[in-house]
């Protein structure tokens, strides 16, 4: 564990490559979202109330690739199961603070998640601030 990055991991560095490739420029890594909440977004866009997060597999329980350790289960289990249980509150607490969140699972293919991403990004700059909406978009 003490290995794991907290940023900079491949997914993330794999999607804002592509994302500057496509254009999209104009955003903070790692950043705060609101004040009050300790939790951290990979990619912030402050001015377009966009939160990315990019989950990993295992740590966050992915559907299609999570896989449950044997050694010290309950433990792991548990560590998950917060995991999950943190991440709905975040989209919950972000959504009441009228952010839009993106979660992008860690397997998904950078290139595509980047054009749905830009494509976003590009509407929202196109939209008054006043009217940008709040919600929840997640790319599996």
């Amino acid at each position: 564990m003490e290995r794991t990055r907290r940023r900079d991991t491949r997914p993330e560095l794999e999607l804002r490559r592509c994302l500057y490739a496509l254009g999209v420029r104009g955003y903070r890594i790692d950043a705060k979202v609101i004040d009050g909440l300790r939790r951290r977004a990979d990619i912030v866009f402050r001015r377009l109330r966009l939160a990315i997060y990019v989950d990993g597999c295992f740590w966050h329980g992915c559907p299609e690739h999570a896989t449950w350790p044997k050694a010290n289960a309950a433990f792991w289990r548990d560590k998950i199961e917060t995991n999950r249980c943190r991440d709905r509150d975040t989209n919950e607490k972000l959504a009441g603070a009228a952010w839009y969140v993106i979660r992008i699972w860690a397997h998904v293919d950078p290139v595509s998640a980047a054009e749905t991403v830009s494509t976003l990004v590009f509407d929202r700059r196109k939209t008054p601030r006043s009217n940008l909406d709040s919600g929840l978009l997640v790319i599996s």
